[in-house]
């Protein structure tokens, strides 16, 4: 006999939300409880991270969202693990990332799962890059996710500024595009360096506790520890009696975009790699995307800044005890 549930909803730009349906295979199964009608004008923007409004969820209730892909292999991963469960989550894929991977994108529209973007390059500072720069990466990352999917209906209006990097220019602008600008309820830190997947897993559990036991969760579908994490995750959500909402945009999205063949990945026993495309060199350096070499070049930059600043520092008292002891231009008199 199926069990059914009745779940509270409310109107929502106009559109009821849809209840759940059973997922095939796993009859105790997480699921999607219901999906929410996000319209743009009632929900200009979210996340009580930085803005006083976010969206109407009820006790025990959470959205699951990524940002930066996607990238195989952890895309695919998560992916994978989030079909297991029959979960529903909403994407923030960077153009360029789209771009190298639309067979990726494709697969997240098949499965059915919301896309939204996160700019053409994913730059650090947006807010802060000027209006011309702003409308490039905003409007070039949406070309580029809505050319990767094959139908620009299957992306939504939703854009979450790089590093939450928000300014009211960069707001302001948005707002002209019609897009709702999703900010988080909750992050879990999965980006840091060295973090465990178990890590992830009770960050995000203790602060969606900590905040009213609900709330937009912000993850990274481009990383090993959160890809590991995510089957943690749900196991977790589903062991306290959470429940997942899925967010769609109003109007009428295509059922679904035609498959492209694999073009980047290789697959492999256990983690796939990323093969070279034509004109890169192979060897013990992998080809990455752009994106993921910029973060890196700026990393090893910002480590060699501090590492000189020690070094000189160490150097500036070394000379300053050799003048005090041999009589140096310095010395007391």
């Amino acid at each position: 006999m199926r069990r059914v549930c009745i779940v509270a909803c409310c109107l929502i730009g106009g559109a009821l939300p849809a209840l759940a349906a059973p997922c095939p295979g796993n009859p105790t199964a997480l699921g999607t409880s219901r999906t929410l009608t996000v319209d743009t004008r009632s929900f200009p923007r979210i996340g009580t991270m930085q803005y006083r409004n976010t969206l109407p969820l009820g006790d025990h209730e959470v959205v699951i969202t990524f940002d930066d892909g996607p990238l195989p292999p952890y895309t695919d991963r998560v992916l994978d693990a989030l079909a297991r469960e029959c979960v529903k989550a909403t994407y923030f894929l960077v153009g360029t990332m789209a771009r190298a991977n639309p067979d990726a994108v494709r697969r997240i529209y098949n499965a059915g799962h919301t896309i939204g973007t996160h700019s053409l390059r994913h730059p650090f500072g947006l807010g802060d890059l000027g209006l011309p720069r702003i409308a490039n990466e905003v409007d070039g990352g949406i070309a580029l996710v809505r050319k990767a999917a094959g139908d620009p209906r299957a992306v939504a209006p939703f854009f979450r500024i790089p590093g939450l990097a928000r300014s009211n220019q960069a707001e302001s602008y948005l707002a002209s595009q019609r897009l709702s600008v999703w900010s988080a309820d909750e992050v879990a830190d999965d980006w840091h360096r060295g973090i465990t997947p178990s890590q992830i897993v009770r960050k995000a559990m203790s602060r969606l506790e900590a905040k009213g036991h609900r709330g937009v969760l912000l993850l990274h579908d481009i990383k090993a520890a959160t890809a590991m994490a995510v089957p943690m995750l749900l196991k977790e959500l589903k062991a306290k009696g959470y429940k997942v909402v899925h967010a769609v945009p109003p109007g009428e999205r295509p059922d679904m975009v035609p498959d492209l063949p694999a073009t980047m990945v290789a697959a492999k026993q256990g983690w796939p790699r990323v093969t070279p495309q034509k004109g890169e060199t192979t060897g013990s350096v992998r080809a990455m995307p752009r994106p993921i070499r910029v973060a890196a070049r700026i990393e090893t930059r910002a480590r060699d800044v501090r590492l000189a600043a020690a070094l000189n520092k160490k150097k500036t008292k070394a000379q300053s005890v050799s003048a005090f002891k041999f009589g140096g231009p310095f010395s007391a008199r």
